[in-house]
């Protein structure tokens, strides 16, 4: 029985509920996936529309841009996916004018407790710059650089140990360049396929923290035997990779690796490109209303230049993300990259900065305004180039 000597004790506090988000998207359900479509237009100015070093010709510009976010809400398996596409036309100088877009859409199998399937695929649509070294010619326009793949893998779980197997296919297609003379550059011989095989396996030590050593085995396989240089660039590639995942109560996430690959060309006159490579995320939520977002990605990529077996890129970006207000957020960062040919005297580093502020209005409008810089500096003559773009836009979510 209580003590009638003490007062009663007070009811349990209810734990308050978060308060709804008055300015979040609602997104538009089609059975139980949730589809969030946004619209974008904006008007800017850009200093130098083609990254040229000579003759700028800025203008202004107009940014129509397209997105699709995807979620399902289903109790077993996932689909998941974000699909954006752009469009730039440049008043003052039509040539310049290009499209751009990225995407991926996944579907995850729980196939069992222990067992997932993922299937992903995903595209890039981007163009190159006329002063690129692979062009190396006065072109008048950009190229379409279009680039679509997909992959399938298999996740198994044995108490603590996880290990995946997955295959990938990549296709990449370039437009041909219109030269100032009328005449052509067939990029014909740059369209390649490239198939690879991923292995994995990971050990969590403990929830969030999950240490991995990966090996990744590909070809790439040109359409053309022979380049418009006279080499044969079709190759095969191993890379070997340890890192591990770490996940603290939400606060931060990050995926840090490091590892050599190494790639042997058809063409005995191109020499076995042999490199580190160290691949990094990091989301830091350092506190409700500031993130820190860093990304660090090394590759061998792809080149026709003569005499050069492809190229070392180190590329990172720095973003820091801050709510000023429930419908003011300020984001600003800082890029840098490194691509080095091998076997040749090109080098090209560069950085930029940006920084966006989004207003939002209510939940279906919000107001953008940005501003980017962009600086590169080659070794290669007349590739070096600085821009600065200003947008003022309004972006639709229905």
């Amino acid at each position: 029985m209580p003590d009638p000597a003490q007062p009663p004790s007070p009811p349990p506090r209810r734990r308050r509920a978060e308060a709804e988000d008055p300015y979040a998207p609602l997104g538009l359900r089609v059975g139980n996936v949730v589809l969030t479509p946004t619209l974008g237009q904006s008007i800017g100015y850009d200093t130098n529309p083609n990254r040229l070093q000579t003759n700028l010709k800025p203008s202004a510009l107009s940014l129509t841009e397209a997105e699709l976010g995807i979620q399902s809400d289903w109790s077993r398996h996932e689909l998941s996916g974000q699909l954006r596409g752009a469009y730039s036309e440049y008043f003052d100088n039509p040539a310049a004018r290009r499209p751009e877009g990225a995407g991926n859409l996944r579907l995850r199998l729980d196939v069992t407790r222990d067992t997932d399937v993922e299937i992903e695929g995903h595209y890039i649509i981007d163009t190159q710059r006329p002063s690129s070294p692979d062009l190396n010619a006065p072109v008048v326009s950009r190229p379409v650089i279009y680039t679509e793949g997909g992959s399938v893998g298999v996740t198994q779980r044995f108490n603590r140990l996880i290990a995946t197997m997955r295959g990938t296919i990549d296709r990449y297609d370039y437009e041909n360049a219109k030269l100032a003379d009328g005449g052509v550059i067939n990029q014909g011989d740059r369209n390649m396929t490239q198939y690879g095989l991923r292995g994995r396996l990971g050990y969590e030590v403990h929830p969030g923290l999950v240490p991995f050593v990966e090996t990744i085995v590909d070809t790439r396989q040109y359409d053309q035997k022979i380049d418009n240089s006279g080499y044969a660039r079709s190759s095969d590639g191993v890379s070997v990779r340890a890192g591990t995942l770490v996940e603290l109560s939400r606060l931060l996430t990050a995926e840090i690796a490091a590892g050599a690959v190494v790639r042997h060309y058809e063409d005995p006159r191109l020499r076995t490109l042999n490199a580190p490579v160290a691949d990094a995320t990091l989301t830091y939520a350092m506190t409700p209303l500031t993130t820190i977002r860093g990304t660090l990605v090394s590759t061998i990529d792809e080149t026709t230049v003569a005499g050069s077996s492809g190229v070392r890129s180190l590329r990172g970006v720095l973003e820091i993300r801050h709510e000023l207000r429930r419908n003011l957020t300020l984001t600003a960062g800082l890029r840098a990259s490194d691509a080095v040919y091998q076997g040749v005297a090109i080098d090209e580093k560069g950085w930029g900065a940006f920084l966006r502020a989004d207003y939002k209005l209510n939940r279906q409008f919000a107001i953008r305004a940005s501003y980017a810089y962009d600086d590169l500096h080659s070794t290669s003559p007349g590739s070096s180039y600085r821009a600065s773009t200003f947008l003022l836009g309004l972006r639709f979510t229905p």
